[in-house]
Parts: C-alpha cells; sequence; structure tokens
C-alpha cells in the first residue's frame, strides 16, 4: 500500500541508539550493555518528565544528563569515557537496511521526514553522518513546539507543514509509546519491532508490525 508520505521515528528506528556505547564497549568492560540501556531509559524518562512538568529542556541536555545518571549507577563504568560516548551520539551507526528502503520510497514519489525527539543539531549531524540528507524532505525537532513525544503537537507538525490529513502519512517507529501516541493522533502507524518486544497499549494498536523497515516496500 502506498502512501503520500513516510515519517520515522529517528533513535532506535533509524539510528542505533546503543552504537555510542557499542564503539567503545572493550573500553567500557562488562557492563557495557547495562549502561547503555540505562542511558537510554533515563533519557526517555527525562523527556517525559520535563513535558509533563513544562519544563523543556533540548535533548542533547537530557542524552548529557541521562549519561551522567548512568555512569554513576554503573560504577564499573569508566566516567573518563564521558566525552567519548557523548561525540560518538553524533555520529550513530543507522540501521543495515535503512539506506536503501528510504531511497526505494523515495523513488516511489513517496514524501520523506524524520520526526523526532532530537535537536535539529543532533539530527542533522546524525543524519549526514549515514548520507540520509539526499533523500529526506524534511526533518522534524520536537524543538519547534517546545515539547517532547507523545504530545499531540509534535505530530501536528507534519500534518501542518505539509497539508496532509493524518490518514495520508504513514509513521513508523521502534518505540511501542511513541506508536501509541502517533496512532492516537491519526497517522497509519507501523511498529518497527526490532528487539521483539511485547506488544502493549492495546487500545492503541500499530497498523502493522514488522521485524525491519524492508518490510515497507513488500506490503507496508
Amino acid at each position: 500500500m502506498h502512501f503520500a508520505a513516510y515519517v520515522f521515528d529517528a533513535y532506535g528506528t533509524l539510528f542505533d541508539v546503543h552504537a555510542a556505547v557499542r564503539r567503545h564497549a572493550d573500553q567500557i568492560g562488562p557492563d557495557g550493555q547495562l549502561l547503555s540501556e540505562i542511558w537510554r531509559a533515563k533519557q526517555l524518562e527525562y523527556s517525559w518528565v520535563r513535558t509533563l512538568m513544562g519544563a523543556y529542556a533540548d535533548f542533547w541536555q537530557l542524552t548529557e544528563q541521562a549519561l551522567d545518571f548512568a555512569l554513576r549507577k554503573v560504577p564499573s563504568a569508566d566516567k573518563g569515557l564521558k566525552t567519548k560516548l557523548l561525540e560518538a551520539y553524533w555520529r550513530l551507526d543507522c540501521y543495515p537496511e535503512v539506506p536503501a528502503v528510504l531511497k526505494a520510497l523515495k523513488a516511489s514519489g513517496a514524501k520523506l521526514a524524520i520526526l523526532s525527539n532530537g535537536s535539529p543539531e543532533m539530527l542533522e549531524a546524525a543524519v549526514k553522518s549515514a548520507a540520509l540528507d539526499q533523500v529526506l524532505d524534511d526533518i522534524y525537532s520536537v524543538d519547534a513546539v517546545k515539547r517532547f513525544k507523545t504530545d499531540p503537537s509534535v505530530y501536528d507538525m507534519v500534518t501542518t507543514n505539509w497539508r496532509l490529513y493524518p490518514g495520508a502519512v504513514s509513521f513508523q517507529s521502534s518505540n511501542r509509546w511513541d506508536v501509541a501516541g502517533a496512532t492516537k493522533f491519526g497517522f497509519r502507524t507501523v511498529w518497527i519491532n526490532r528487539a521483539n518486544q511485547p506488544e502493549e497499549y492495546r487500545d492503541f494498536p500499530p497498523a502493522l508490525i514488522l521485524p525491519s523497515l524492508e518490510g515497507l516496500l513488500t506490503g507496508g
């Protein structure tokens, strides 16, 4: 099924959020995976709490604060690696299928965009590092509305700027909570369940569940 627009979450969907820690795994030691999981969990928690409080701070600040917490929580990890880990976050690896899938969707005539919690600078760096800048029509950052997902104003940026009804937009995310928010807003949603997580938010189901973005080309 073809849609007028395909919009992608960035972190965890296009870009591997655990790539920064993995890049320095030898120096971090055996607790690297734990460190990365805590870093990611706190990064998201801080975004939700700040939106509820009405106390916005951009995603880069939250990323650094979350890493500070993770390094304190995992004492075996070398705190001296903080700068290297943050630098690596600007150049996260994209998942292997991402460039080919986005190019194929673009060739079909669809508009493509990222809609992300990331700051504009973070997203621009990640997109250029992965050489995706030539296939994307727009990059939407929550920084424009000063609220994080799943606030409806975030999803509304796409429909307002592109003058599309929500149902004309296919929204892809690896984050089930993000899919729930986008479903409630009215997007047609696809959960990219890379980690084979169990279903949740059953009252806001995705239209499709895929293990990777490749399924968008064969029936998504």
